[in-house]
């Protein structure tokens, strides 16, 4: 499994820390460095285990930090089960898309999405103020952007959470913080979703997958405590952690092509 004999427990844990500290720390998008750190530093070698492993990894920290949202009040229930109904049938879909695609130029299109990513963190969340929750109609658009949402979600392997909270705020009208809120039953359902496709096919790594999440866990209270502490310095860390982004999203680029 990895390079370093001996050391691919330890790794798994550290990069699952990583990831769950980032997340914490800075917002969305960290969770998409799960799967170049599994395949990279880990040592994973399939790309298609990589991602099936991650997308696991995502769906328990995404259910794990639902409850506090929940007990805040942040979550509207309804709207959850709406997008994530048709958003599982999505993430169904375009998982089996994902599996069926070679597994380098999968992990190349992945690499561009984080070029996405990391451009959208650069320019922050620019999204008016809800008018009023629910719009009308909000349950069919809520259906639809589900179902694009989870496709996306299911291809690349991915909790998708930067798609899916201005896809709530979009569809149904709701506030920032309550589409944050509700968007972790989506993801944590996507991303399951996904995990459980890529399982059928043997192409997730259990062990790794419960290590990462335990690293995760405490990662992600190391991160809770940091966020509280950096709080003025919130704009420079999303611009570093989208730096970083970019460098990992070029490498893979770089990496892809040599397997090509």
């Amino acid at each position: 499994m990895s390079p370093f004999p001996g050391t691919g427990e330890l790794l798994a844990v550290v990069c699952g820390s990583a990831v769950g500290f980032s997340l914490a720390l800075v917002g969305g998008g960290g969770s998409i460095l799960a799967t170049p750190l599994l395949l990279y530093v880990v040592g994973v070698r399939d790309p298609h285990v990589a991602i099936g492993t991650s997308a696991l990894a995502v769906s328990a920290n995404a259910f794990a930090n639902l409850w506090p949202h929940a007990r805040a009040g942040h979550v509207r229930w309804r709207a959850a089960f709406v997008f994530a109904a048709t958003g599982v049938l999505g993430a169904w879909l375009g998982s089996n898309l994902g599996k069926a695609m070679d597994g380098h130029r999968l992990l190349a299109l992945f690499a561009l999405l984080m070029l996405v990513v990391a451009l959208l963190m650069l320019r922050g969340r620019r999204i008016e103020r809800a008018a009023r929750y629910p719009l009308p109609n909000s349950f069919a658009r809520l259906g639809a952007v589900g179902l694009g949402a989870g496709g996306l979600s299911g291809f690349f392997g991915i909790g998708g959470g930067f798609l899916i909270v201005p896809g709530l705020m979009f569809a149904s009208g709701m506030e920032i913080i309550n589409a944050i809120g509700t968007s972790l039953f989506s993801v944590g359902s996507f991303a399951l979703t996904t995990a459980g496709n890529y399982a059928v096919s043997g192409l997730v790594d259990w062990r790794v997958a419960l290590e990462f999440i335990g690293g995760g866990v405490l990662g992600g209270w190391l991160g809770a405590l940091g966020a509280q502490r950096l709080a003025h310095t919130r704009g420079a860390l999303n611009v570093l952690f989208a730096g970083v982004i970019v460098l990992v999203a070029l490498y893979m680029l770089y990496r892809s092509a040599q397997a090509m």
